[in-house]
């Protein structure tokens, strides 16, 4: 019943894969796209009418951040009846039909330290074990993951391992890649080795896909080892924003994103945008537009969360926020061309442009807004939009801790203040991505992050309420 294609919201023909191959020359549309910012920024300092147009831009940009505020998120779909409380004599052949067969993929490199609790989690699924299988990927492991992987998969008739050698190229796109097109689930669920699973979220998320334009569903992203240190606690705070933000944009009507672990993805979408790009960093965030663009939404669940480990240090912080930026980046120059209202609709097209301008747009553009500033003696043209994308993370950052939490008032203050604080990284993050982008290439290659076994039952998750 979950199966059904959704055409194009403006009656056009889907893309093929091909249409997709949009990766050559970055290098030179990136350069394109900085000396652009640049110019831009040079022609506000420039003339008299300058400061009036970023005006302009603060009222369009400020309008759309209070109402994406603002919007009441729609109520989640009901989650299907627990399996495990569903009485013997119920579970008929007919009863199961109503559950959709969803299958788990997991690609791990040198993971044995946590490969084996997520494998217990996910075999402790509340869900149908005829309705669901599991299949771990070990991309060439030297750790011991795969034999560990295959002693695991001994006792379950619904987990298979795949092995990939020295060869297989991709990360973890080709991995993905390899595995997905031979599994019979009619939704597909991806993980990361780290991620700490809550029973009840087959349950609850496989109903979102009753509707028709559903095209994917992220699990809301949490920190397990949130409480460690100054790092960890920022990413708390970013993780809660970051949900939030999504789920008001959904709400609104504008772009919802894919973040990794714990998405969802349905199969006639997936097959639709030609399955995961080999040539990306950021293979969800590259999903993410090709959905979009064939005309399909990607919702977020607030709860239940999946939990993932936090890095915990500044240079391994460093080093992964560096490559979420490239990536983010990159699919705005291999998709830039399919980014038009015709595709995407008024609406997701204007959250789009605004967002890109917050995320990757005031960042490139500070230094030179900056030294210009300087030498013409006068403040920095761009001052009043930054400030109005700082209150709107503020404000929002607020919100999504107060929703992801039971805090008190005068913590979530506090958490937000240093969040906000932390937040200052992607500042630096973005300006420099950007420029380097413009001046070398860099190559692919999956740079993965150290897991260790985290379990800590003191952090962040409490009760959530439901979207609504």
């Amino acid at each position: 019943m979950l199966n059904g294609f959704k055409g194009n919201s403006v009656n056009l023909s889907p893309l093929a894969a091909d249409d997709f191959h949009r990766y050559e020359r970055r290098r030179l549309k990136a350069a394109i796209a900085l000396v652009t910012v640049w110019a831009f920024t040079a022609l506000l300092h420039l003339v008299v009418w300058g400061q009036w147009l970023v005006y302009g831009l603060v009222l369009v940009t400020g309008v759309h951040l209070v109402r994406v505020l603002r919007r009441v998120p729609q109520v989640t779909p009901e989650a299907l009846p627990s399996w495990q409380d569903t009485p013997p004599s119920e579970r008929t052949a007919a009863y199961l039909s109503q559950w959709p067969t969803v299958s788990i993929l997991v690609a791990a490199k040198n993971e044995v330290q946590v490969i084996q609790r997520l494998v217990k989690s996910l075999t402790a699924i509340d869900y149908p074990a005829t309705r669901f299988d599991i299949w771990l990927i070990d991309d060439n492991s030297t750790d011991g993951t795969g034999l560990l992987m295959d002693q695991l998969a001994q006792n379950q008739e619904n987990l298979h391992v795949i092995h990939r050698d020295e060869t297989a190229t991709g990360g973890k796109s080709g991995a993905l890649n390899q595995v997905w097109p031979t599994t019979p689930g009619s939704i597909l669920l991806v993980f990361d080795a780290d991620a700490q699973i809550p029973p009840d979220c087959l349950r609850r998320a496989v109903p979102l896909f009753q509707q028709e334009q559903v095209g994917a569903v992220q699990l809301r992203k949490a920190i397990a080892n949130g409480t460690q240190n100054f790092w960890t606690r920022g990413q708390v705070a970013e993780m809660a924003f970051d949900a939030y933000c999504q789920l008001k944009r959904n709400a609104l009507g504008g772009i919802g994103e894919l973040r990794g672990n714990g998405q969802f993805v349905r199969r006639t979408a997936l097959e639709q945008c030609g399955g995961w790009n080999e040539e990306t960093i950021t293979d969800d965030l590259d999903l993410t537009l090709k959905l979009h663009v064939n005309g399909w939404d990607v919702p977020l669940m607030m709860t239940p969360a999946v939990r993932e480990e936090g890095v915990t240090q500044a240079i391994a912080l460093w080093h992964q926020r560096n490559r979420w930026a490239e990536g983010g980046y990159q699919r705005y120059l291999d998709y830039w061309r399919l980014l038009t209202p015709r595709r995407l609709g008024w609406g997701k097209t204007l959250d789009l442009a605004l967002f890109w301008m917050i995320q990757y747009g005031l960042p490139t553009a500070a230094l030179p807004d900056l030294v210009l500033a300087i030498a013409r003696q006068r403040p920095p043209m761009l001052v009043p939009l930054s400030s109005a994308a700082a209150i709107f993370a503020t404000v929002g950052m607020a919100q999504g801790l107060r929703r992801s939490q039971s805090a008190s008032l005068f913590s979530v203050l506090v958490q937000t203040v240093r969040g906000m604080i932390y937040m200052t990284h992607w500042l630096v993050v973005v300006a420099t991505v950007t420029t380097r982008m413009a001046i070398r290439p860099k190559r692919l290659k999956w740079v993965k992050t150290q897991h260790g076994d985290v379990d800590d039952p003191t952090v962040i998750e409490a009760s959530v309420s439901s979207q609504s």
